[in-house]
C-alpha cells in the first residue's frame, strides 16, 4: 500500500523529520499490518535526529512508541487477528532465548538489531523513492500504518482508549519499571528522580506506587516541577546542589535510597552529582539514552566503591512488555496510574518537527501524534 510517514533521510545532522511518500510491503511469514491510532514522541527518536543515537543507513522511518489496531496477519500468525487492539513493543519478544526464557523479555536477543536497516528476515517492509527504508526498532510508527513483527504487538482490551494506550508502549513502563523494578524501591524509601519528562514523571509515578515516603523530583524546567506532585512527587528541586541540600535535610544527612537517572541524554558527567544524593549502599539506576560514543564518565570512584554503592542500568525499565503493559494499563483503567495527565499536546503527523521542539523546549510531558 502506499501511505506516508516522517523520514530522516540524513540522521545524526539535526535536519529534522521529512513527511514523505513510502510504500508498505504486506506483511511477510510472522508479521502483521497495523492501522497506529497513535504515536508517541519519544526522546530516543530525536537522538536519531541529533546523533546521539548513530545510524549508518538512511533513510529511516522513525516511531518506536505506539498503539493501533490489526489490520491484516501475515502467515504463520495465530495469535492475532484483523480487528485486534495492541500495544507496539519497541524490544520483540521471541519466548525462547535465555533472557526471556528467564523472564527478562526487555532484553531478549532480537532487540539486539533493533537499529538496523532491515525486518527481521533481513528484507525492507518500507520503500521510499526507489530505496528501502529502515523503519526504527521494526516498527515505524510514524506513520499510519506500519508492518511489524507479531512479537513486538502485546493485545490489549478494546475498552482501553489507544491513544492513552500508546505512551505505555515505551514511556510509561521504561520511567515506571526504573522505580518499581530496577531500583527496587521499597515502602518508606527516598527516592530522587532527576529529569521528570515522558520517562522521569513516570520512574515518581512509578517510585510512590511502590511504596516511597518522599519522592523529590529534580528538573530546571519549572513546569515540569509544578507537575510532578500530580504523579506522586513530595518535593521538587531545580538542580543538583539544591536537590542535594533537600535530599540531606529530609534524611538527617543519610541521603536517598536511590536514585533514578531519567534526564534527555544520560552523560557520564553526571553521575558524580547523582550519587551524592545516594546514601551508603544505595542505587543509581540510569535508563537515560546516553550519547553512543560517549566513553566519558566522571565519578569518585573511591566513594563510590567505599560507600557500597550500586549503578544499576536498565532497558525498558527492567519490564517484560507482554505482561506489563496490559497490567500498566488495567492500573489505568481502575484509576491508579495517571496516563490522560501525561499528554500535553497532541500533534498531526506534518507537525512532528513542532512537537519536538516542544520536547526540547520542555513544554511537555508526553507529546502525541494522533491518526485520523
Amino acid at each position: 500500500m502506499k501511505t506516508k510517514g516522517a523520514l530522516l533521510w540524513e540522521p545524526g545532522t539535526g535536519s529534522g523529520w521529512t513527511i514523505d511518500e513510502i510504500e508498505l510491503d504486506p506483511p511477510k511469514e510472522g508479521e502483521v499490518l497495523v492501522r497506529v491510532a497513535a504515536a508517541g514522541l519519544c526522546h530516543s527518536d530525536a537522538h536519531l535526529d541529533s546523533g546521539d543515537l548513530i545510524l549508518d543507513f538512511a533513510p529511516v522511518l522513525g516511531g518506536h512508541e505506539g498503539a493501533g489496531v490489526v489490520e491484516e496477519v501475515g502467515p504463520g500468525v495465530t495469535s492475532l487477528r484483523p480487528g485486534d487492539h495492541i500495544v507496539l513493543s519497541f524490544i520483540p519478544s521471541c519466548g525462547h532465548c535465555q533472557p526471556c526464557v528467564s523472564g527478562r523479555q526487555n532484553l531478549c536477543d532480537l532487540g539486539a538489531e533493533a537499529m538496523q536497516d532491515y525486518a527481521l528476515d533481513g528484507t525492507h517492509r518500507v520503500h521510499s523513492h526507489g530505496k528501502g527504508v529502515g523503519a526504527f526498532c521494526y516498527l515505524g510508527t510514524f506513520s499510519p500504518y506500519c508492518v511489524v513483527p507479531v512479537n513486538s504487538a502485546i493485545k490489549i482490551d478494546s475498552s482501553v482508549p489507544l491513544d492513552k494506550a500508546a505512551i505505555v508502549s515505551c514511556g510509561v513502563p521504561t520511567g515506571w519499571g526504573s522505580a518499581v523494578y530496577a531500583a527496587e524501591t521499597r515502602i518508606g524509601d527516598t527516592v530522587v528522580v532527576i529529569g521528570v519528562g515522558g520517562v522521569g514523571i513516570n520512574a515518581v509515578q512509578g517510585a510512590r506506587h511502590a511504596g516511597a515516603a518522599k519522592v523529590i523530583a529534580v528538573d530546571p524546567v519549572a513546569f515540569k516541577r509544578e507537575m510532578a506532585p500530580e504523579f506522586g512527587a513530595t518535593h521538587t528541586a531545580a538542580g543538583f546542589e539544591e536537590a542535594a541540600d533537600l535530599v540531606g535535610e529530609l534524611t538527617g544527612g543519610t541521603m536517598a535510597d536511590c536514585a533514578i537517572v531519567a534526564i534527555g541524554v544520560g552523560q557520564g558527567k553526571y553521575l558524580d552529582d547523582v550519587q551524592m544524593l545516594v546514601r551508603k549502599g544505595g542505587v543509581v539506576v540510569l535508563p537515560s539514552s546516553p550519547p553512543m560514543l560517549d566513553r566519558n564518565v566522571t565519578l569518585d570512584l573511591n566513594s563510590f566503591a567505599m560507600s557500597g554503592k550500586r549503578l544499576q542500568g536498565t532497558v525498558y525499565g527492567s519490564c517484560n512488555p507482554a505482561n506489563d503493559i496490559p497490567m500498566l494499563l488495567g492500573l489505568y483503567m481502575d484509576g491508579a496510574l495517571k496516563l490522560d495527565e501525561l499528554i500535553t499536546n497532541t500533534y498531526t503527523l506534518e507537525e512532528i518537527n513542532k512537537g519536538y521542539q516542544d520536547m526540547q523546549s520542555g513544554k511537555n510531558l508526553r507529546g502525541i501524534i494522533t491518526f485520523d
